[in-house]
């Protein structure tokens, strides 16, 4: 069986103001986090991305940070997080980054115009986070290869449509009757 959809399904499911939000390794560190799921992941990812001449992997802290380090050590390549903390640094750039649930600030580093990056997140739920980091490396004058977002949350609002950006995911899900349900197995893209 898929250990990803297998987990999903068997992930609890919280209200946080209003919000149904599953618990899962993978987008929350808990329930602990098997080698054969994240390895499960890492290779999803490096079949389904668009890795040619990719020079950086940005991504979000922290739930990126563990999926995103994998496939830096599969692939070779550099890794970039975008911060939660300020930290003064020559070409800095900030952004605004708007969820279902927060709203926060967060920072780049690292990424300079001409970089061509892959960008990689956990979860795609209202694509808040991933529209505020795709304006940010637009800004800054990087070339956002691909998206890859490894569970997306179907329903609701999508900050991404219409902004150019296809986001590739590994699986999708909603949430019904307070049970995580798969609706695609193979995700979009």
């Amino acid at each position: 069986m898929d250990r990803l959809a297998g987990s999903l399904r068997e992930a609890p499911v919280v209200e946080k103001n209003g919000y149904h939000y599953f618990v899962h390794p993978i987008s929350d560190g808990v329930p602990m986090l098997e080698p054969g799921l994240l390895r499960e992941i890492v290779i999803r990812i490096i079949r389904k991305a668009e890795l040619d001449d990719v020079d950086k992997i940005v991504t979000p802290a922290a739930m990126g940070i563990h999926i995103s380090t994998a496939v830096s050590l599969m692939t070779d390549i550099p890794l970039v997080v975008v911060r939660k903390r300020q930290y003064g640094l020559e070409g800095e750039v900030a952004l605004s980054q708007v969820t279902g649930y927060s709203e926060n600030e967060m920072f780049v580093n690292d990424v300079y115009a001409g970089d061509r990056v892959l960008l990689l997140d956990d979860v795609l739920s209202t694509g808040g986070t991933l529209d505020a980091m795709t304006g940010a490396l637009e800004e800054i004058g990087a070339e956002v290869v691909d998206v890859v977002a490894v569970i997306k949350k179907v329903g609701g609002e999508n900050r991404l449509a219409g902004v150019g950006y296809d986001v590739k995911t590994l699986i999708n899900v909603d949430i019904v009757d307070g049970e995580v349900v798969i609706t695609d197995e193979q995700g979009d893209g």
